[in-house]
């Protein structure tokens, strides 16, 4: 998306109802202080379990959540035409399936929790921990949307030759309670424009596989991150799946995207909670680099 509304054309609920979760978490006896806030966004630099459960139940209106993949095993890949290691951290790291499935469980509960009814999750991965996510969702209820297919045009090679090369992800799109009615921004995906796709047409219903290139060089101009989103990946989910006023939550910030795009659609409130603070720093960089002086955020120092 080219165009940004003005944010000040909301007014009244969204806003208060922003600053209430936001006063219930950062409350003097609960010592959570922000890193950096703004008057549309705010991030953590904690534990999502710490920020989450001090959110009211029932008050979100979307969540995206780009969780570990635990897909470092010392095995490689290519990047920039190079053999490179797969390893990203010891928080990628699988610790076997009734571990990894246990860490599923206990995110996805904590976002069950604050979601509203009719509010939606998405959760992007790929098989190494996409269908984990899948079975916790159906055992905890949800009712399943749409399963995306991001297809990565620029996807690197496989260097082993020994299997197809992986050139993309999935993505789920589930809602808390199956009753309610969730929102859907028909129109805007159908007719609006979206160059970056060669499967989309104007005019024509969007399919439920995407062609979106990773990110480029300019969206790593300040830094990057490991499991770095596309901006055109990002803005797409929060264009379908968000109205103005809504309130966006990411327990895995990383390098900010999510909060990015909710900027640059303008009219969205967005919370983000990323444990590391080299990222919660890199999301600041990008979030004061783009549309500069559109808002006043201030960063804080942290213990």
């Amino acid at each position: 998306m080219s165009t940004r509304e003005p944010f000040q054309v909301i007014e009244g609920m969204p806003e208060k109802a922003f600053n209430r979760i936001i006063a219930g978490i950062t409350h003097p006896r609960t010592a959570l202080k922000p890193f950096y806030t703004s008057e549309q966004a705010i991030i953590y630099n904690e534990d999502y379990r710490e920020v989450l459960a001090r959110i009211p139940e029932n008050t979100i209106d979307m969540i995206f959540a780009d969780p570990p993949y635990k897909l470092s095993n010392n095995g490689f890949t290519c990047h920039n035409g190079r053999m490179a290691p797969v390893n990203k951290g010891a928080w990628d790291t699988s610790k076997g399936v009734a571990e990894d499935t246990a860490f599923h469980e206990a995110w996805i509960a904590a976002c069950r929790r604050v979601l509203k009814p009719e509010g939606t999750l998405w959760i992007s991965g790929t098989y190494h921990s996409i269908y984990q996510c899948g079975y916790v969702l159906q055992k905890q209820h949800f009712h399943f949307l749409n399963d995306i297919i991001w297809f990565k045009p620029n996807g690197s090679p496989n260097l082993s030759c020994r299997f197809f090369t992986a050139s993309h992800e999935t993505l789920l799109w589930v809602r808390k309670d199956k009753k309610a009615k969730h929102y859907f921004n028909y129109q805007a995906i159908k007719n609006g424009e979206f160059p970056e796709d060669k499967l989309k047409n104007q005019g024509v219903q969007m399919r439920s596989v995407w062609s979106i290139p990773t990110p480029a060089k300019e969206e790593k101009k300040t830094g990057k991150h490991p499991t770095q989103k596309p901006l055109s990946l990002l803005t797409r989910i929060i264009l379908a799946s968000t109205k103005p006023g809504d309130i966006i939550l990411d327990p895995f910030n990383g390098s900010g995207t999510t909060g990015l795009a909710c900027r640059m659609l303008g009219q969205r409130f967005y919370i983000g909670v990323e444990i590391e603070r080299e990222f919660c720093e890199l999301t600041e960089r990008r979030l004061c680099s783009i549309l500069p002086g559109d808002e006043g955020g201030e960063a804080y120092a942290t213990q």
